[in-house]
């Protein structure tokens, strides 16, 4: 059985950081790229970042280019989100997925690329 566990997030003032984690298993993480994605409130869950499974490719949200940073650690089997000067409009609930099975450098954006989902993590950025 699939298990994302993602963790770190928590009430942080504007311009401040958090590092999201997420941790994997019931799946070999190494042959799988990761992806997290958010749901404002109100909102549709929206792509964030994505990294192949062997880390050498990541994608990002425009809105998050140059804040964000994702990882992952093959050998602890989980992904990080580092997310440095946070906005107001970062608040939101944060998913981590695990993709269907592709090439060393396969790193997509869409939702439908991803086979299994965290529980989420809620992230709240104040003004």
């Amino acid at each position: 059985q699939v298990q994302l566990v993602e963790s770190g997030g928590g009430l942080v003032q504007a311009g401040g950081s958090l590092r999201l984690s997420c941790a994997a298993s019931g799946r070999t993480f190494s042959s799988y790229a990761m992806g997290w994605f958010r749901q404002p409130p109100g909102k549709e869950r929206e792509f964030v970042a994505t990294i192949s499974r062997s880390g050498a490719s990541t994608d990002y949200v425009d809105s998050v280019k140059g804040r964000f940073t994702i990882s992952r650690d093959n050998a602890k089997n989980t992904v990080y989100l580092q997310m440095n000067s946070l906005k107001p409009e970062d608040t939101a609930v944060y998913f981590c997925a695990t993709s269907r099975a592709g090439t060393s450098n396969y790193s997509p954006r869409m939702r439908g690329e991803y086979i299994y989902w965290g529980q989420g993590t809620q992230v709240t950025v104040s003004s």
